[in-house]
């Protein structure tokens, strides 16, 4: 996994109160008031994978997980509802275990159309990753980077 050389991974431990029942829309509407772009409603792939295109951002809606970030040197870290997490693109990332009722929204910076790698990266891989755009704002709080 390639991971990122200029932007941190960030974990936000509840940015939203875990009780709430609708947190898909409320992740949803957050990513998309700073410019990201909600694009799925899911559980996390749990084969290590990282994207080359795009930065991501998840929003746990319900459950909880187990995830690995950063390939072969992974380290574990858990994640429940109401949490959020930033992956920079080229940051390698699966689930080690989810409940059964876990949920994530998967959000994406305007402009960017994310794609799926699981193989080590070409020198093309890597330049695309280390020149995309930082995105504008941050998804989860909306500062600027």
């Amino acid at each position: 996994m390639p991971n990122n050389p200029v932007l941190p991974v960030k974990l936000y431990i509840e940015v939203e109160p875990r009780e709430r029942t609708d947190l898909a829309e409320t992740f949803e509407a957050r990513f998309h008031k700073h410019g990201w772009e909600p694009e799925w409603r899911d559980q996390i792939y749990d084969y290590d994978h990282y994207h080359s295109t795009a930065h991501e951002v998840l929003g746990m809606a319900s459950g909880h997980a187990i995830l690995a970030l950063g390939g072969s040197k992974a380290f574990e870290i858990k994640v429940r509802a109401g949490d959020a997490l930033l992956l920079p693109a080229g940051t390698g990332h699966r689930a080690i275990e989810q409940s059964r009722d876990f949920l994530a929204v998967g959000a994406y910076p305007a402009g960017q159309n994310w794609d799926i790698c699981c193989v080590a990266p070409s020198q093309t891989m890597l330049d695309r990753i280390n020149s995309l755009a930082l995105p504008k704002y941050d998804p989860v709080t909306g500062s600027t980077f």
